[in-house]
C-alpha cells in the first residue's frame, strides 16, 4: 500500500500492472510466499550441514559482482540477469549468520582461544569487507549487528565498549579535528597519572596501561582521516557533514535535500496523517528513494504519529518475539542464528527510521518487508523463515 502511495501515478492506477514498483512489488511478494513455504517443509538439519556451503557460494556472487557487477546509485552491487537485477550483498547477511552459527555452536569450542575469536570475526568480516570494496557501506555496516549474538555466546562485554568508544572519537575527531583530540588525551593521560599518584597507586601495571589506551585513540584518530576519505564514498561524506551540522541542509541540496524533505513529510502528517493517497508531498514526489531507503516518509505522512507508532511497535513486537524464541531453543546453532536474525533486524530499523528522522546519516538501506526491492524481501523472508523452520523442531536439537 504505502510502495503504491509512494509511486502513485494516475495514469496506471491499476494493482497489479507490472510495469510499476508497486506492480513489481507484488511479484516478489509472491515469490517470497512460495520462498517461505517451501522452506518451511525442508528438514531443518540441511540449513546447519550446508552452512557453509551457502556461505561459500554467496561468497562467490560477491566477487563475481567486483568483475560483472553495475554500477548503481554509486554503489558496484548489482548483477544483471535481463530486466531483473540481482543483489548478492542482501543475501550474504543470511549466509554469514549460518556460518557463524555452525562455527560457534561446534561441541569443541573454547571462546576464550584466540583461534576462536580469529575465526569468527573472519566470517563476519570478509564478505562485509569485500561489500565495502563494492562501494555499499550501508549494507557491510549491517554486519556489526553479529556482535549482539557474539556477546550473548560469551564475547567479552569490553569489546562491545571498544566498539562504542570507536564510533564516539570518529565522530569527535570530525567534529574537533585530530590535532585537537590528541590535545586533550594528552591531557586526560596527564591527569590520571596524577591520580594514581594521588591515590599511591604508582604501578608500572597502570602506566602501561595508560599510555597503551592512549597510543591505541591516537592511531585510531589518525585512521579517521584514511577511512573517512578512501572508504567512504563521497555523498556519504556529505550525508555526515549534514548530520554534523557542518553543512547546511536546507542550502545543500546534493546532501541535505532528502533529509530535509523527509522530515518535512513526516512532520506534517501529524497525529493522524492524511489519509491514503492524500500526502501532498508524497504525491508530489519531493523526496528521492521514497519507495526504497525514505519509505517511512510514506507511513508518517499519509498515516501520521499514530501510523508510525504502530508500525515500529509491530517491529519491536516482531524482535521480542524472535529473541523470546531464540532463547527457548534446545540448539545452540539455532540460538545464535535467531540471534542473528534479531540483530540484523534492529540494526536494519535503527538505521532506516534514524535516516528518515534525520537522527543518522543517510546510508541507504531498506527497512525489512516494507521497502520497494526484490532481493531485499526474498533475503528477509529467506534469513526469517530459517530460523521459523528451525523453531518447529527445537524438541530435537541440530
Amino acid at each position: 500500500m504505502n510502495i503504491y502511495a509512494a509511486g502513485y501515478d494516475e495514469a496506471h492506477t491499476a494493482i497489479l500492472d507490472l510495469h510499476t514498483l508497486h506492480g513489481k512489488q507484488l511479484l516478489w511478494i509472491g515469490i517470497s510466499v512460495v520462498i517461505a513455504l517451501v522452506i518451511t517443509h525442508i528438514d531443518p538439519h540441511i540449513f546447519s550441514s550446508m552452512s557453509y556451503i551457502i556461505y561459500l557460494v554467496v561468497l562467490g556472487l560477491l566477487v563475481t559482482v567486483l568483475f560483472v557487477g553495475t554500477v548503481t546509485k554509486g554503489g558496484l552491487s548489482w548483477i544483471n540477469f535481463g530486466s531483473f537485477k540481482f543483489q548478492p550483498s542482501e543475501f550474504a547477511k543470511f549466509a554469514t549468520a549460518l556460518a557463524l552459527a555452525k562455527y560457534m555452536s561446534s561441541l569443541d569450542l573454547d571462546y576464550r582461544q584466540l583461534r576462536t575469536k580469529l575465526i569468527a570475526w573472519g566470517l563476519i568480516l570478509l564478505p562485509a569487507g569485500i561489500i565495502i570494496l563494492q562501494h555499499d557501506t550501508g549494507s557491510a555496516l549491517v554486519f556489526a549487528s553479529f556482535l549482539l549474538p557474539l556477546y550473548r555466546e560469551g564475547m567479552s562485554p569490553r569489546i562491545l565498549i571498544i566498539g562504542l568508544v570507536a564510533v564516539v572519537l570518529f565522530v569527535v575527531t570530525l567534529l574537533l579535528g585530530k590535532y585537537k583530540l590528541i590535545l586533550v588525551g594528552v591531557l586526560a593521560a596527564i591527569a590520571l597519572f596524577y591520580l594514581f599518584v594521588w591515590l599511591n597507586k604508582r604501578t608500572r601495571r597502570h602506566y602501561i596501561w595508560v599510555t597503551a589506551v592512549f597510543a591505541a585513540c591516537t592511531l585510531f584518530i589518525f585512521s579517521v582521516d584514511f577511512a573517512f576519505e578512501k572508504v567512504l564514498q563521497p555523498h556519504q561524506r556529505d550525508r555526515i557533514y549534514v548530520l554534523l551540522g557542518k553543512t547546511d541542509e536546507k542550502t545543500n541540496s546534493t546532501t541535505g535535500y532528502n533529509v530535509n524533505q523527509s522530515k518535512i513529510a513526516i512532520g506534517s502528517g501529524g497525529v493522524f496523517g492524511k489519509g491514503f493517497l492524500k500526502g501532498t508531498i508524497t504525491k508530489a514526489n519531493f523526496v528521492p528513494e521514497q519507495e526504497t531507503d525514505f519509505i517511512f516518509c510514506t507511513v508518517g505522512e499519509e498515516w501520521g504519529f499514530v501510523g508510525s507508532t504502530l508500525l515500529i511497535l509491530a517491529y519491536i513486537g516482531l524482535l521480542f518475539r524472535l529473541v523470546t524464541l531464540a532463547e527457548r531453543q534446545y540448539s545452540k546453532f539455532s540460538r545464535i542464528y535467531g540471534y542473528s536474525v534479531a540483530s540484523i533486524l534492529f540494526l536494519h530499523l535503527f538505521i532506516n527510521i534514524g535516516m528518515a528522522l534525520g537522527l543518522l546519516p543517510v546510508i541507504g538501506i531498506p527497512l525489512p518487508f516494507f521497502s520497494y526491492g526484490g532481493s531485499s524481501l526474498m533475503a528477509f523472508t529467506i534469513l526469517l523463515f530459517i530460523f521459523l523452520r528451525q523453531d518447529q523442531e527445537r524438541t530435537n536439537p541440530i
